[in-house]
């Protein structure tokens, strides 16, 4: 599907306002156990603007952001997230998550993270921050790396 596709199925979409209770919902309906991941039903929460950021990457407006998500969809075999638990302050909501994704042939790994998220103020994701160690987590399921890794980090950063 293209991405203006996308745009012109989510644009007559109701959306409600974005609330602990709202956010917990709706991301549990984009991660799903047994198959890919679809953002679809959240697009409409987003901003033309957004700018995502996490660990290796900035995206910077709407497109590229849809884009970054289908490129993740089209790499995972599997993708879930739990949320343990959320909070907000003011426009901003803040949640953290073990999201547990599998590649083609790698087997399900658990990543543990948190997500800010920044409101405009006509209620959509104006800016979204994603915090997470993806090397630690995964070399974690690699008994060899996983000592390795660890003795590095402290090595190298105290």
């Amino acid at each position: 599907m293209q991405i203006h596709d996308q745009i012109e199925q989510t644009a007559g979409m109701e959306i409600v306002a974005l609330t602990k209770e709202s956010v917990r919902e709706l991301w549990s309906k984009t991660y799903r156990p047994d198959g890919k991941p679809d953002w679809s039903h959240i697009f409409p929460y987003y901003h033309p603007d957004i700018i995502f950021q996490d660990s290796i990457q900035k995206i910077v407006g709407y497109s590229d952001f849809v884009l970054m998500c289908n490129r993740l969809t089209k790499r995972c075999r599997s993708l879930r997230m739990d949320i343990a638990s959320i909070a907000t302050d003011g426009n901003t909501i803040l949640f953290d998550w073990t999201m547990t994704m599998s590649f083609r042939r790698s087997p399900a790994t658990p990543i543990y993270g948190a997500t800010r998220l920044t409101l405009h103020a006509d209620g959509r994701i104006i800016e979204q921050r994603d915090y997470y160690d993806l090397w630690g987590d995964i070399y974690n399921g690699i008994p060899g790396y996983r000592r390795f890794y660890r003795w590095f980090m402290r090595k190298l950063f105290g």
